[in-house]
């Protein structure tokens, strides 16, 4: 089973490293794809990761892992293969928005916000936008819940990664959610988050055995 990784806005492939050594442990061939946004809009990056993954997808099955606008991209890119590409076998969202960003939104007119994340910082503040993503096939959205709360926090008394709020990374059409005590960036780091995938993917292996 392959296994690409989407790393998150403003990070770099090398933040799952440690997750990714875990799955290669385990049998699963884990590689990583890398953009810039301040160097390329959203629509230029999901059209690459596209080529990218129909490639994976002519060597046999595989998974996709997208943290926060990772997440985002790649399922913007899935609806974009050719006819008859393979399909993932599972996909795995990490503190990825459904909804758009409340900090996004708070930020998109800052100066600094606007240079570093261009078009895709835009599109997580944009709702139409984003209602504009594609949904996905089994699916597991892995949330964090150690984000602060309370009258200081820009998320009030909602659980939050520090980044994204619960309710903006659930949506009905998610196959199932898993909720960990982890700060948003240290998701695609996690050991934890790392078990979590192998144990879907044990759960899927199983549910595919033919009935006795």
């Amino acid at each position: 089973m392959q296994a690409l990784f989407i790393h998150g806005m403003g990070r770099t492939p090398l933040s799952a490293l440690p997750m990714l050594a875990r799955l290669k442990s385990k049998g699963l061939q884990p590689s990583t794809f890398g953009y810039a946004t301040a160097f390329h809009d959203f629509g230029t990056i999901s059209q690459r990761l596209a080529g990218r993954i129909a490639e994976m997808a002519d060597k046999g099955n595989y998974i996709l892992i997208g943290h926060s606008l990772g997440g985002v991209l790649l399922r913007a890119a899935l609806p974009t293969l050719p006819a008859g590409t393979r399909e993932p076998a599972h996909v795995f969202l990490l503190g990825s928005p459904v909804l758009p960003s409340r900090l996004a939104r708070q930020l998109r007119n800052n100066p600094l916000f606007k240079v570093v994340t261009q078009d895709c910082g835009q599109l997580l503040a944009s709702t139409e936008r984003m209602a504009g993503i594609a949904t996905v096939a089994r699916t597991t959205s892995i949330v964090g819940t150690k984000g602060v709360t309370g009258k200081h926090s820009p998320f009030g008394s909602e659980a939050n990664d520090g980044v994204v709020a619960l309710s903006e990374a659930r949506a009905s059409w998610l196959t199932d959610e898993v909720q960990v005590p982890i700060i948003h960036t240290l998701l695609p780091s996690s050991p934890r988050v790392a078990d979590i995938i192998l144990q879907k993917l044990e759960e899927d292996a199983r549910a595919a055995q033919p009935v006795a």
